[in-house]
Order: C-alpha cells, then sequence, then structure tokens
C-alpha cells in the first residue's frame, strides 16, 4: 500500500479536523481549534504526522513534550486503513522524534471504553496505569 507520511501542516487542518470527527473515541474541544493546534505544532515543530494515502489523510498524530515527558494525542486512522501499521508508523516516528531530543518517557490518554484503542497500544508495549488519576479543570477566558 503507497501510504506515506509527512510532518503535520496546518494547511491541512481542514481534511485533519474531518478525519478526528470520524473517530467515535477522541474528544474534541477548544484545544482542538486550528489555532490551538497551529500554536501546539510550533511549539512542538518536527513532532506531529500525518499519513496520506494519494490525495487524501487517512491518519494523524499529534505529539509533544513539556521538557520531561513526552504526550500523544489524536492517533486516529480511517476505518478503511485501519490494521494495515500506519498507526504504528505514525507512534514510531513520535517515539524517534521525541528521543531525538532526549525525551526518555511518554504518556498517552486513552478513553476508558475505547477497548480496540487499549489493545492497540498494549500491541506496541504501553502500560496502562491504574495507579493514576487524570484530573482536569477549564480556564475561563
Amino acid at each position: 500500500m503507497d501510504v506515506t507520511i509527512h510532518e503535520m501542516n496546518i494547511e491541512d487542518y481542514p481534511e485533519i479536523y474531518q478525519l478526528w470527527q470520524m473517530s467515535d473515541h477522541l474528544g474534541l474541544g477548544k484545544s482542538d481549534s486550528r489555532y490551538a493546534i497551529e500554536a501546539f505544532l510550533k511549539r512542538n515543530p518536527g513532532m506531529s504526522y500525518v499519513a496520506w494515502k494519494g490525495d487524501q489523510i487517512v491518519g494523524t498524530v499529534l505529539c509533544g513534550h513539556d521538557g520531561r515527558r513526552g504526550y500523544i494525542h489524536h492517533l486516529v486512522v480511517h476505518p478503511d486503513y485501519r490494521r494495515r501499521g500506519i498507526g504504528q508508523s505514525l507512534v514510531s516516528r513520535c517515539m524517534y522524534a521525541l528521543t531525538r531530543i532526549g525525551i526518555q518517557k511518554c504518556h498517552l490518554f486513552v478513553y476508558e471504553d475505547n477497548e480496540g484503542g487499549i489493545k492497540f497500544w498494549e500491541s506496541l508495549g504501553w502500560t496502562k496505569r491504574v495507579e493514576l488519576n487524570m484530573m482536569s479543570q477549564e480556564i475561563r477566558d
């Protein structure tokens, strides 16, 4: 299959967002606006990727870091292209990018009811952390 992977470009945002909307297990909000994603990409250059099949985006992943730990967000592969190694290739590029700058540990978030997602990450050697609880708070404008 002739899928190519390139660094994410904000010019592709409309098609990227459309793919994200197809996922039942992705929470989208204000932090996924074009403005917010563009800022994320600028703060984390060379770490987020898209997979292309011809002129169609069939996979995406956002990757960044806080200086200590890496974070992966929004790994999505179009349903018609799953189980072909695209997700694994996207993750591998992220992990290489993090390693290249000295980041030695990476985290990600998976919804509890996303059994397929959990199985995917476990198949790549990721471990579910049961001793941690995630806490969030909206920051008002």
